[in-house]
């Protein structure tokens, strides 16, 4: 949109400044100076003569008004000055006019300019801006629920999305630098490049805030990368889906949950990042149930699995284990099949806990079988004061949880490598029922109830499987 040389206003009814400032505007006009107004909803307060209709707010987009009344100056085409609100001498050195507005106030600030309300940036960038989505646009008949049309479609969970609608989409994209047509990668089972842009549909779809996109971003960026084996978890007749766990300053940024309940329902990033997560996989990469998902059972980790880590103790977190500091945030991407919980409410020193949390991981896909499959253990408050107060870091914990995990090789008739031993029956060697990475310990949890909770996972054994992937947001 061009302007002509010379002076705009733009104003609103709406306004006690704009209000104020009216007759100015008509003492402008009457000294001869050429001004043109721009009102952003009604006109009838003005007594100007040249006043251009702005509710459409088409002229304010492109003028880039926050505040009315704004006063700008156009030369050859370009803004060269611009006056917000109501300050007298201001204005009478912006017009080189001794006497304006001697019977106002000295000084009035001005309004939000209505280019500027909740959602009218989006609506006015996509009308006016000429926003490329880098993405195939639908038309929902107007007689057709969106939602219900979203379900047609195959696009859901089994639970209701929000329809990105191109404004949705636009606010998602504007909290992130990435550029819409920038490739996260290839999405199995299909392998489809995913751009930026389809990340945003399905963190609105999902039903994330703007602020969570960062997080939702690099939650995909690290399940694409290789080393989680993304394709192999939605291929796996097993139980698993991907598992998201936030560290760093975000996590209270956009009010996660590490606390109580954090594997439950009611907090909205937790609940909708990791489920962004699963319906990229769903509908950019086409992992549907019984389809190329062919899980016997599934997981409810499956709708989204995500949480933030407990980081007010002595340990060190799981972000800094991986080499990214303190002050930076975080995801890390696991295999998880769901909670397993651990009661030990007679324990007082760290040995006993080891031993009650080594009792429940022995049972983890079989009593029989070692070396299977790996561990995130959730230390719950109360037991995370245990270790703290015997000054236990998270290195001896993991240690001695590996000593009370040795099983004879005797006894371990179900196992799935054979690499890891020959002819069992013989055997008499002792037989870790993990890998040596293969426990990962991680402090969250409310503050009630000596438990923890044990989350194991699909296959994870590096090559042979599935890593854990971090990613620094």
């Amino acid at each position: 949109m061009q302007f002509d040389d010379g002076i705009i206003a733009v104003v609103k009814k709406d306004c006690p400044t704009c209000i104020l400032i009216e007759p100015v505007l008509k003492d402008i006009e009457d000294r001869g100076l050429h001004i043109t107004i721009f009102f952003q909803d009604e006109s009838d307060f003005l007594s100007t003569s040249k006043n251009i209709d702005d509710t459409s707010l088409e002229a304010s987009y492109f003028l880039n008004i926050e505040t009315v009344p704004s006063l700008i100056k156009i030369e050859k085409g370009e803004e060269t000055t611009r006056v917000v609100g109501w300050e007298r001498v201001e204005w009478q050195e912006f017009f080189e006019e001794q006497g304006l507005g001697m019977g106002l106030p000295d000084w009035k600030p001005g309004c939000g300019s209505l280019s500027v309300e909740e959602g009218v940036p989006e609506r006015l960038a996509v009308k006016f801006g000429g926003v490329d989505f880098y993405s195939r646009k639908l038309k929902i008949p107007s007689l057709v629920d969106d939602i219900e049309y979203c379900y047609e479609q195959g696009w859901t969970d089994g639970l209701p999305v929000i329809p990105p609608t191109e404004e949705r989409v636009l606010k998602m994209l504007n909290a992130s630098p990435r550029l819409p047509n920038e490739i996260m990668g290839s999405v199995p089972p299909h392998s489809v490049n995913c751009p930026v842009v389809k990340v945003a549909i399905n963190a609105v779809m999902a039903g994330c805030k703007p602020e969570y996109f960062p997080i939702v971003l690099a939650a995909v960026e690290a399940a694409l990368d290789d080393r989680f084996c993304l394709g192999g978890l939605l291929a796996t007749t097993w139980f698993s889906g991907p598992m998201v766990v936030v560290n760093g300053p975000i996590r209270e940024a956009v009010d996660m949950n590490w606390s109580g309940n954090l594997l439950g329902q009611g907090n909205r990033a937790n609940a909708t990042i990791g489920r962004a997560l699963q319906l990229v996989v769903r509908n950019v990469g086409g992992g549907h149930p019984k389809g190329t998902d062919q899980s016997t059972f599934g997981t409810p980790v499956k709708y989204g699995l995500c949480f933030a880590e407990d980081e007010e103790t002595p340990w060190t977190t799981l972000a800094e284990d991986q080499g990214i500091a303190r002050d930076r945030s975080a995801v890390t991407v696991f295999s998880a099949d769901g909670p397993l919980g651990c009661v030990d409410q007679n324990s007082r020193a760290p040995e006993g806990v080891v031993e009650s949390l080594a009792g429940s991981l022995r049972s983890i896909n079989h009593v029989e079988m070692a070396n299977a499959s790996d561990a995130v253990i959730l230390i719950g408050p109360e037991h995370g004061r245990v270790f703290d107060l015997a000054g236990w870091s998270k290195a001896d914990t993991v240690s001695a949880l590996h000593e009370n995990l040795f099983i004879d090789g005797a006894d371990l008739g179900m196992t799935s490598d054979d690499e890891v031993i020959e002819d069992l029956t013989q055997s008499k060697n002792k037989i870790p029922k993990f890998r040596e990475e293969g426990l990962q310990l991680i402090r969250a949890g409310g503050d009630a109830g000596l438990f923890s909770a044990i989350i194991p996972g699909w296959l994870m054994k590096g090559e042979l499987g599935t890593d854990p992937v971090t990613k620094e947001i």
